[in-house]
């Protein structure tokens, strides 16, 4: 299996996900940017993962972070991001999305398990309603403290100050 032949459209995914509730899998969904690949993000989409049998990651376009984050995000473009995501062993489907918010993403896949990081709380989680309204379960993952894209660039930042 090549990693773009986990990077969907939505209307690919939609039939995706049809096929694994047709098998009985739990379909979890989370979101994000993942500019910079970092131990971050890899122990959290690790813990997301265990909260069912199939991990779906909604990453934002690179319009909707320049939107975000401001005209210097992102760093990688989205199809590089895609790909990395889409490397990861406990990632099974990508796709992108361009609103400022998942929502619309999410009432599209009603996921089974609606999961973000504990800097958030349920009823702060973009969609919650959505899962909860149809019986999913909306969950909170620890983060490891001190890893962020924003604080890798910084240190970049800071370094090339230096030289």
């Amino acid at each position: 299996m090549n990693t773009s032949d986990k990077i969907y459209t939505l209307p690919q995914l939609q039939a995706r996900l049809q096929e694994w509730r047709n098998q009985g899998q739990k379909v979890v969904f989370t979101n994000g940017c993942f500019d910079l690949l970092h131990l971050g993000h890899v122990d959290y989409l690790e813990k997301a993962r265990q909260n069912g049998d199939k991990l779906v990651v909604g990453l934002n376009t690179d319009a909707s972070i320049s939107r975000i984050k401001g005209p210097s995000r992102p760093l990688q473009d989205e199809m590089s991001r895609a790909r990395v995501m889409a490397s990861l062993l406990f990632v099974d489907a990508v796709v992108l999305f361009d609103s400022d918010t998942p929502l619309q993403l999410i009432e599209a896949l009603q996921p089974d398990v609606l999961v973000k990081g504990d800097d958030y709380t349920v009823e702060q989680i973009v969609g919650h309603e959505v899962v909860l309204a149809r019986g999913g379960q909306v969950k909170t993952v620890p983060l490891v403290k001190g890893y962020s894209t924003s604080n890798i660039v910084k240190k970049i930042e800071n370094q090339l100050k230096e030289e």
